[in-house]
């Protein structure tokens, strides 16, 4: 068997398992790995790890972000491999970063409040990478409704933004005569576009209220699911199928899915 417990350290016993793994001796499944497979894994226990924390798990927390730094780790090792850089220099990295965005804190400049320290980490951004736009950097593969959350907030900074969250409201009401009006011409590409902005505009209240729209819909989408669910087991009991009730009685086991699960929160 491999030796892989060289060190007492618990980090880089991590590192030690994942060059085993690659290794010609290692496992075959890991060798044929490349940073196009492993992002997926990637992107999978981070989500994995939202959902541990907003269900308020701490135990399958721990779980999950040992699964994400797993992951880390594994792409590090890929591209060690290509002698682009290693685990060291990405820690290094972040640590300097760190250090050189804080310079209230590790260096002599003062700062009364959090706001003006937000506006000193995006100043000392921007002249780091030499971006010439608010919007330059944004992560290309961001979900589309988290990504319209960080455009607003990239802009807010510079104070194109709505002063209440109520009339970021009368925007969302805007879109949404606009997108009825399209409706009703049955234009579908109109529509379409309405959408778009319908979501956007909610995703700038959401910005307002300090509330992660990517996450908000995440729990919305297990609640529906889990009353759903409950729809099809009270059917099953009944011998009967989902397609094959009328909607009246569909929406009658919607209303005691709505209070079972209500309930359960009390």
């Amino acid at each position: 068997m491999n030796e892989i417990y060289k060190t007492n350290n618990t980090f880089e016993k991590l590192v030690e398992i994942l060059d085993v793994l690659r290794s010609e001796k290692g496992c075959p499944w890991d060798r044929e790995q490349d940073e196009n497979t492993i992002v997926n894994y990637f992107l999978e226990e981070v989500y994995e790890a939202v959902d541990a924390v907003v269900s308020e798990d701490p135990q399958s927390l721990k779980e999950e972000l040992g699964d994400v730094l797993m992951e880390v780790v594994f792409l590090t090792r890929i591209f060690k491999e290509k002698n682009e850089f290693t685990i060291h220099d990405v820690l290094e990295g972040i640590n300097q970063k760190m250090i050189r965005r804080h310079p209230h804190v590790f260096g002599p400049q003062q700062i009364e409040n959090s706001a003006r320290v937000v506006d000193l980490w995006n100043q000392q951004k921007k002249k780091e990478k030499e971006r010439h736009s608010v919007l330059d950097g944004l992560a290309t593969h961001l979900p589309s409704l988290l990504k319209a959350f960080q455009i607003g907030q990239r802009v807010s900074l510079f104070g194109f933004d709505w002063k209440r969250p109520l009339d970021a409201l009368e925007k969302v009401r805007e879109e949404l005569d606009e997108l009825e009006e399209a409706l009703q011409a049955n234009n579908k590409e109109q529509a379409a576009e309405e959408i778009g902005d319908v979501l956007f505009s909610m995703a700038n209240i959401s910005r307002h209220l300090d509330v992660n729209p990517e996450i908000a819909l995440r729990q919305t989408n297990d609640k529906f699911s889990k009353r759903f669910r409950y729809i099809e087991e009270r059917l099953k009991e009944r011998g009967e199928k989902i397609g094959k009730v009328s909607l009246d009685e569909l929406d009658i086991l919607w209303e005691e899915a709505k209070e079972k699960t209500n309930s359960n929160k009390e």
